[in-house]
């Protein structure tokens, strides 16, 4: 890894957790199509079964800002 690459690695991993998720989202757009498709569609999958977990009272809901704040405590 190059000095740079390290330096943002660095000020990336100081970021609130929200902000990093987001970082990574930017940087998997930035590749390219045919594997964009494969992710966006793998958690597609993901997020119908969590629905269902849901629907099925498998799986409590969280308000957002609980959610927020258990991300953020990690």
């Amino acid at each position: 890894m190059s000095p740079l690459s390290h330096s943002i690695v660095e000020e990336a991993l100081a970021l609130p957790p929200l902000e990093r998720a987001g970082l990574i989202e930017r940087l998997l757009a930035s590749f390219d199509l045919q594997n964009r498709t494969a992710v966006d569609t793998a958690w597609s999958i993901v997020a119908e079964n969590r629905i269902d977990a849901y629907d099925a009272g498998k799986a409590e809901a969280l308000s957002l800002s609980e959610s927020r704040a258990r991300i953020n405590n990690r």
